[in-house]
């Protein structure tokens, strides 16, 4: 009869703690429920053998008993404690091979410990669904307010609020939207990761906005106003005279909205960028020249 590696089946160390085998049996066993693969006869075969594994190995008796003999168990003690186990459990005895057939438990399994004990009953244990991942894609303009979207996952469209203020990457979760749980077990959550595209000409840092603005030379220097649009409307800007190229100022509370906190807003920062006069006429280059003669003569 062949030997059967628990520890190789659930893809665990031989040190691994009672913690590990439990997280890795419910992962495999989820993974390959019955139910979850009604047509696949090898999800099948591989259940059994994972829920074999998991009966030894979260047993510490048992699990101490299959560590002792190892490949060994069919000499000495464990060999008659095994045959006296199959006697008390009506196990059959004959040509074995030590695999997995239609019972819950191998041959090997069997003749060590005897009958199936509570193991046999794990297809009735509630599994919780998968939890699923999705990606949402939306832009910066529609981030700004709370609004509605519908995505399709797994063939099934679920309408969202996304709430103002969503960041990039951010990861919300939908509870109860993930796979469907496996013998009466909970759904699984759906995570949604979100994308979003910068479709205006602001930067965004947190809840800030950087935006920069552009003054004509004589604006610059005289001073005057410019009006901006700002993602919550428009905006009359006075600038003062002799504003300096790089010159900055901020805007309280004309920011991106606060994630899930109404009526509050991040700043809005404005770089001023001054643009030099081109194709200029005659006239302009004599004024220029006097400007120039008379800054010389201050």
């Amino acid at each position: 009869m062949a030997f059967i590696d628990y520890y190789e089946i659930l893809g665990v160390a031989k040190t691994a703690s009672a913690d590990e085998i439990k997280s890795a049996y419910r992962k495999l066993a989820r993974k390959l429920h019955p139910d979850l693969n009604p047509n696949d006869k090898d999800a099948h075969k591989k259940f059994q053998q994972v829920n074999e594994a998991n009966e030894v190995l979260s047993d510490p008796e048992k699990r101490k008993k299959y560590d002792t003999y190892g490949k060994d168990w069919e000499h000495g003690e464990a060999y008659e404690k095994a045959r006296q186990s199959q006697q008390q459990y009506g196990g059959t005895q004959g040509q074995w091979s030590g695999g997995f057939g239609d019972d819950s438990f191998s041959d090997f399994f069997t003749s060590m410990f005897g009958g199936g004990g509570a193991g046999s009953r794990s297809s009735q244990v509630k599994y919780r669904g998968q939890d699923y991942q999705a990606e949402l894609r939306t832009s910066l303009t529609e981030a700004y307010t709370t609004h509605q979207q519908t995505l399709t996952v797994n063939g099934k469209n679920i309408r969202i609020t996304i709430p103002a203020g969503i960041a990039n990457g951010q990861v919300i979760k939908l509870k109860g939207h993930g796979g469907a749980g496996v013998n009466g077990g909970p759904a699984g959550d759906l995570f949604i990761t979100f994308v979003i595209n910068n479709d205006t000409p602001f930067r965004r840092d947190g809840d800030d906005l950087h935006l920069a603005v552009e003054l004509d030379l004589y604006t610059a220097l005289l001073g005057g106003e410019v009006t901006i649009d700002t993602l919550g409307g428009k905006v009359k800007l006075k600038i003062k005279p002799e504003t300096q190229n790089g010159s900055k100022t901020r805007l309280k509370g004309k920011g991106f909205p606060v994630y899930k906190k109404d009526g509050h807003f991040g700043d809005l920062y404005i770089v001023y960028t001054v643009k030099l006069p081109v194709d200029l006429s005659e006239k302009e280059k004599e004024l220029f020249a006097e400007l120039s003669k008379l800054s010389k003569q201050k």
